[in-house]
């Protein structure tokens, strides 16, 4: 990982918002409904579809994500036409859904290869669900779009521990109240939100893009994918502390796209 290139936005360990153990967590603002679908048994991947119909494309679509992303035969999206910008924020709704947590925020907006999108949210992945050359990562983030006619983007970046205690403070900012939403269906606030830093790391290294799918159900397909070539550094106490609540909330690496889905592939050898 090339940290001078990320030394600019990050803070060290000691710096890190998230509170000590020492602390009691105080109750969480209030709750909000759990998703049915979890990683787990027969509510996880291997039987979305089984859950609700509706997610036929998580066992048969052709175009899924996440995907191992080979350096040498992805796409690069040239720099100068996506420009992914969110403001800076007071706080934000963080929720832990069971199936995963998200920060609620729709100030944000993307444009990407002419078309342009609103943000409805971003959440998190441990751990990583993309690959890149087979390597898989502790954590990353999904930035999800979507415009009026029903498009959707997805902007990620993918995280790696860093040796010497850097944090991303963005991150720090949204975990500093992780423990409050310990309990599935609950939701806190974060602390003040400033994005400048994620994006000066976009605009400064290489995204891989392709069209491929949600990694949740339904799974639809046509999303168009952009996702840093850069890890995004993550210090080793907040790393923790996500993982402690979102434990295991990955979806399988899905076929090379456009070949036939892992789960009808599997279905006919089974027959």
């Amino acid at each position: 990982m090339k940290f001078s290139a990320v030394l600019p936005f990050v803070a060290a360990a000691s710096a890190s918002c998230l509170r000590g153990t020492s602390l009691m967590p105080r109750s969480a603002d209030g709750t909000v409904e759990a998703n049915s679908f979890n990683y787990t048994n027969l509510g996880g991947p291997l039987n979305w579809y089984g859950l609700d119909s509706a997610n036929s494309a998580c066992s048969k679509g052709k175009f899924q994500s996440p995907i191992n992303i080979e350096t040498d035969e992805i796409s690069y999206a040239a720099a100068n036409l996506v420009h992914f910008h969110v403001p800076k924020a007071d706080d934000a709704k963080f929720e832990n859904l069971g199936s995963g947590l998200e920060v609620v925020l729709t100030n944000g907006t993307l444009s990407a290869n002419g078309t342009s999108y609103k943000l409805a949210q971003f959440h998190f992945h441990t751990p990583s669900e993309h690959r890149i050359n087979n390597e898989y990562y502790p954590m990353e983030v999904h930035f999800v779009f979507e415009n009026t006619a029903g498009a959707v983007a997805v902007v990620g970046f993918v995280f790696e521990l860093s040796q010497f205690g850097y944090s991303t403070p963005l991150f720090d900012s949204v975990f500093a109240h992780i423990d409050d939403i310990a309990v599935p269906g609950t939701y806190t606030k974060t602390d003040k939100l400033d994005f400048s830093g994620l994006t000066q790391h976009l605009n400064s290294h290489g995204i891989y893009q392709y069209s491929g799918s949600l990694t949740t159900p339904p799974c639809s397909e046509s999303v168009a994918w952009f996702l840093s070539t850069e890890p995004l550094p993550l210090n080793v106490q907040s790393y923790n502390a996500v993982k402690h609540i979102l434990k295991y909330n990955a979806r399988y690496t899905q076929n090379a796209l456009g070949q036939d889905n892992l789960l009808e592939v599997a279905a006919k050898e089974l027959n």
